[in-house]
This record gives C-alpha cells, sequence and structure tokens, in this order.
C-alpha cells in the first residue's frame, strides 16, 4: 500500500481533509504531447496514491478520429515512459477503465452536443451530479473557440445538486496585454473567475510552494528578506536544449514570452511579496498583484540599458555539436526571435526599494538549473581582514527549483589549523535525502488542487495583465530598434552572450557560476 503523501503547506487542514468531489476531467488536445507526456501520468500517480475520487472519469477530446484502443494504448505508453514511479498494469487497467475519447473538430457546435451526451450518460452511470473539470491542452489559438463553444452547448454553466464547472487554460496566455484581456473577457464570458484556473506548472514544484512556507515559517530567515540586508537577488530560469522542434511556436512566442512573462515573473513575484493576511488563494494572489503593480517603469530610451537579448548559434550541447537557432526547423533564417533574455528589474516599495532583480533565462545554455538567489549584504567592517590573504565572499541563499531541489545556505567560516585562515562552507538541503522520496510532479499536485477548487496555486486575472504590461515595454523597445541594432548571439552550451556580464559588472557584480 502506497502512503499517502504529505499535506500541501499552502492548503488548509480542512481543505486536505476534504475528499475529492466525483467529476469527469475533460481534456482537449488528449491526443497531443502535453497529454500523454504530464496529464495521463499525473493522473495515474494521483489514482496510484487514491487520491482521485471513486467516480471519476478522463474523457479525451480531439480532432482525430481514432479507435478508442488506440488511443488508450497511447496513453499507456505514455505513462509506461513518463511516469515518475513504475508502471502498475493492474492499476492501469482500473484506470484504462475510467478513460474515454470523443472525436470532434474544436469548432463543431454538433461535436459540443455529443459531447454533452456523452458527460451525461456518464454521470448517470457513475451516479454523479455532473462536476466538470476542462482542461484546455491545446495551442493558445484554440482557446477562445473551446470556450465559447462550451458556453453554447451549457457546458460551462454548473449542473444541479450543488456540482461545478471549471476550466484549467494552458500558458501562454496571450501574447500580450491587449490579446491576454480579449481572452480573458472571452473565458469569463463562459466561466466566473473563480473558476478559471490559468496553469504554470513552475507553481506546482515543490521548492517554489516552499517558498511561502521557508519566509513566513522561520523566524530566523524573514527579518533578512529586505534592503537592509539584501545587496541583490538573481533567479535563473535555464534550459539545455534547443526549442526541440518548435520553431513555429518559438518564432511567435521567443523567450521573453515563453520563459519571463510566465515563470520568472510568478518566481519574482513568490520572493519579493509581502507577508499575505491569511493563505486563502485570493490573499497570497493579492500580495503577487501588488509586487507586480510596483516593478518600476523603464523608460523606452533606457529599455536597452537594462535588458539584454540574444540568440545562440551552432555549438556543443551534451558533447554533440547542435545547429544554431536560425539552422533550426521552420526557424526563418534572418530571424531575430530572442532565446535568451537578461534584464534587471526594481521594485519601488519599502522593503525592496534600492535592491536589483537581475532575470535571466534562455535556451542552449550549459546546462538545464532553475535557482533563485539572494546574494546578502557585505559585512559592514572587514575585521577579519588583516591578516588573511583570502577575499572575504558575501553571504548567499539559494533555492534550487530544478533538477535537485533543495535550499542552499553559505557562509565564511575559519579553515582548521593555526593560521587565520578563511574560507566559504554551505549548509545544503535536498528534497530527496531529507525526506527518502522524491517530491510528487508539478501536473500532479495542480491537477489536484483544481478538482479541489483550490487556486492559490494558479494565477488570477489582474496577474497576467500585469505581467504583459511590463513586458510589452520591453518588446516595444526592442521592436524600435530592431534595424538599427545587431542582435547578440552565443554559441551553444555556454551561459549567453557577454552583453548579459555587461549588464551586471556595470553594477560592479557578476552572474553566479552555476
Amino acid at each position: 500500500m502506497n502512503p499517502r503523501p504529505e499535506p500541501n503547506p499552502l492548503r488548509t487542514e480542512t481543505e486536505h481533509d476534504r475528499a475529492p468531489e466525483p467529476c469527469a476531467v475533460v481534456v482537449f488536445g488528449a491526443s497531443g504531447d502535453l497529454t500523454q507526456r504530464k496529464l495521463v501520468p499525473a493522473l495515474y500517480n494521483l489514482h496510484l496514491d487514491r487520491l482521485l475520487p471513486a467516480g471519476f472519469s478522463i474523457v479525451g477530446v480531439a480532432r482525430r478520429k481514432i479507435a478508442a484502443e488506440e488511443f488508450l494504448a497511447a496513453l499507456e505508453n505514455g505513462t509506461r515512459e513518463h511516469s515518475r514511479r513504475p508502471f502498475d498494469a493492474e492499476l492501469w487497467k482500473d484506470l484504462a477503465a475510467k478513460i474515454s475519447y470523443v472525436a470532434t473538430d474544436f469548432d463543431s457546435p454538433e461535436g459540443y452536443r455529443a459531447l454533452a451526451d456523452h458527460l451525461a450518460r456518464l454521470d448517470q452511470a457513475q451516479g454523479r451530479g455532473g462536476s466538470r473539470l476542462f482542461y484546455l491542452a491545446t495551442p493558445p489559438s484554440s482557446f477562445p473557440v473551446i470556450v465559447r463553444r462550451l458556453q453554447e452547448a451549457g457546458l460551462s454553466r454548473p449542473g444541479a445538486g450543488g456540482s461545478w464547472a471549471r476550466v484549467v487554460v494552458e500558458k501562454p496566455f496571450g501574447r500580450d496585454l491587449g490579446s491576454a484581456r480579449s481572452l480573458n473577457r472571452t473565458v469569463n464570458e463562459a466561466f466566473p473567475e473563480e473558476s478559471v484556473y490559468r496553469i504554470d506548472h513552475y507553481l506546482g514544484k515543490e521548492t517554489v510552494q516552499n517558498l511561502i512556507v521557508f519566509r513566513f515559517a522561520n523566524a530566523i530567515f524573514e527579518p533578512l528578506w529586505n534592503q537592509k540586508y539584501v545587496d541583490h537577488v538573481q533567479m535563473t530560469v535555464a534550459e539545455s536544449i534547443g526549442v526541440e522542434g518548435r520553431g513555429k511556436y518559438y518564432e511567435e512566442a521567443g523567450t521573453l514570452r515563453d520563459m519571463v512573462q510566465n515563470h520568472l515573473f510568478q518566481l519574482l513575484c513568490l520572493t519579493a511579496m509581502e507577508p499575505p493576511a491569511t493563505l486563502d488563494a485570493d490573499a497570497i494572489r493579492d500580495e503577487k498583484v501588488k509586487v507586480l503593480r510596483s516593478l518600476r517603469p523603464v523608460p523606452l530610451e533606457r529599455v536597452r540599458e537594462q535588458s539584454v537579448r540574444g540568440q545562440y548559434a551552432a555549438g556543443v550541447a551534451g558533447g554533440k555539436k547542435v545547429p544554431g537557432y536560425v539552422e533550426e526547423p521552420d526557424v526563418a533564417p534572418l530571424s531575430r526571435t530572442e532565446t535568451y533574455v537578461a534584464c534587471r528589474v526594481h521594485i519601488d516599495n519599502w522593503r525592496w526599494a534600492g535592491v536589483p532583480f537581475y532575470l535571466r533565462a534562455g535556451k542552449r545554455l550549459a546546462k538545464r538549473v532553475t535557482e533563485i538567489n539572494l546574494q546578502f549584504r557585505d559585512v559592514p567592517h572587514r575585521l577579519l581582514r588583516a591578516g588573511t590573504q583570502e577575499r572575504l565572499d558575501a553571504n548567499s541563499l539559494t533555492l534550487r527549483i530544478q533538477p535537485d531541489e533543495g535550499i542552499t545556505l553559505r557562509f565564511e567560516s575559519k579553515v582548521p589549523g593555526s593560521a587565520p585562515r578563511i574560507r566559504p562552507v554551505a549548509m545544503d538541503f535536498r528534497y530527496g535525502t531529507s525526506f527518502g522520496e522524491e517530491p510528487p510532479e508539478a501536473y500532479e499536485r495542480l491537477i489536484l488542487d483544481a478538482i479541489l477548487g483550490d487556486s492559490t496555486l494558479f494565477i488570477r486575472r489582474d496577474e497576467v495583465e500585469a505581467s504583459w504590461s511590463y513586458i510589452d515595454r520591453l518588446e516595444e523597445a526592442w521592436q524600435a530598434g530592431e534595424d538599427s541594432t545587431q542582435l547578440p548571439t552565443y554559441r551553444a552550451g555556454t551561459w549567453g552572450p557577454a552583453e548579459a556580464d555587461a549588464l551586471l559588472a556595470r553594477d560592479g557584480r557578476a552572474w553566479r557560476r552555476l
């Protein structure tokens, strides 16, 4: 028997103890990569942990007309390959009995009527009230039409007897402020805001969730978490892979939209936010929005002084020669799409006044790593400098999001012996070794929270619009100088363009060596 996992630290005891209600999870884009690699393996592991309700079913919806057996075989193969735990054939057989498939074009009213009839039959067979979680695992261009058709078919409205209807929308949520506002209006016409779950899988990672607990449950850290003690903050989201066959998507998105607007800004909010009044979802998200609204506006003429973008050229990654971005499939030979972004941002409030936050994200970098690093101020007087030849390093605190989740505190210590030698040492906490098992995958936590109606780890409408307001400013400045400046490049397998190093060097600082 598998033990029940530890409670979500961001969920109250009452919420955690509340059993999920019987429901159907309806996945649009069910034949796609996300469903097979992430969503169904996540549901399989939730089923393994007995966290899904008895009256539960999965309905896949996609355009392709395939037999139910072929659909189940594809999901089984995906689960075998991508489940974080060994595949259990008997458990899969039990889950597979709850899975069905509906083929329809996403813009077909008849298809949604057929889906409604199919769900009604499942509800009757399961003896449940008609609660549904709609998951949009499709290209963003399909989001508006799916939501409208769900509304027209009456599927976006809760049924009788206290049932509910919720929608999970994958990123990217818009490509600029205007499109995000338009999509928000469309989605909220069909679903009230409290039933909309905008997902960013980074928020489901254990270390990201632990940020709030780490800060607000430990008296020794929170008093240091401000401009009096912190010199600067560095945040890195680095990927060693390239665009991996997603050239068409990346040509439209770029790293600024694909990584900074969502992943990095969410990490920024959780790092910089004030203590919430409670652990309720809206109390936490209120504080996150305050951070985004406190970002110092950057005049257009100064954007290039505070941000750098770049594009990877051919190089070596993982011991193999790899092509440059413009040599990737479906990428224009003269493309100016960025695969790397570094920027300096300031938060104008009492806690962070004068503390720069340096953000960087990119593809084909030296290794895959996501981390938050707080660099503390130097000691006010180097009392121990006399008689030592070594440079004293400032203390630092690092929260590793991936791949090796954990927390490291670095400080100075005397080396044993008669000579006054000082050397930095580290206190290192790792989830895998401290708790004896790897934490659940992000999608497991987020899907379960959506079923439970806990929106703490999802993004609210005003968060999306506030982040796009800042991103649009950067994009506007970059586009204004498109013809007059050359896009910096960096060799694949390195840490980005030289201009990113210069960004920090101008402030007398340097990127952390990872």
